[in-house]
């Protein structure tokens, strides 16, 4: 972990340090994919830069080749998780809906059954 956090950053304070367990998904020099400590779906995985980032808009001291990566291992994830569940979602947040000041996605399947998905978001034929 590089840079330092001022502000709300659990992934700089706690996850990075050790200071409270993950389950490693995926990994890189740069990045880590883990399932998420307080999960709000039967699949919920945050990928992470090692280093601070502040947000999808703001990279902070960090450069777009970063941001490249962090999103290769969120379409490697994604991927894993579409093929196993056979759905995925992926979402980061911004602003006041950013809780941790960390730039991270969201890889997640949230239990729907295909009749449910369809239903809400149809056939598409």
């Amino acid at each position: 972990m590089t840079g330092t956090a001022t502000v709300s950053d659990f992934y700089c304070h706690q996850a990075l340090t050790g200071a409270v367990p993950i389950e490693t998904v995926a990994e890189t020099d740069r990045v880590l994919a883990f399932h998420h400590t307080n999960p709000s779906y039967p699949v919920h995985i945050v990928v992470i830069p090692k280093e601070h980032v502040p947000s999808l808009t703001d990279l902070g001291n960090s450069d777009e080749g970063l941001l490249c990566e962090v999103v290769a291992v969120v379409r490697e994830v994604a991927a894993g998780v579409e093929k196993e569940y056979g759905s995925c979602s992926v979402t980061t947040n911004l602003g006041l809906y950013q809780e941790s000041k960390h730039q991270h996605w969201h890889v997640t399947y949230r239990g729907e059954s295909e009749e449910e998905i369809r239903g809400m978001y149809g056939n598409h034929d």
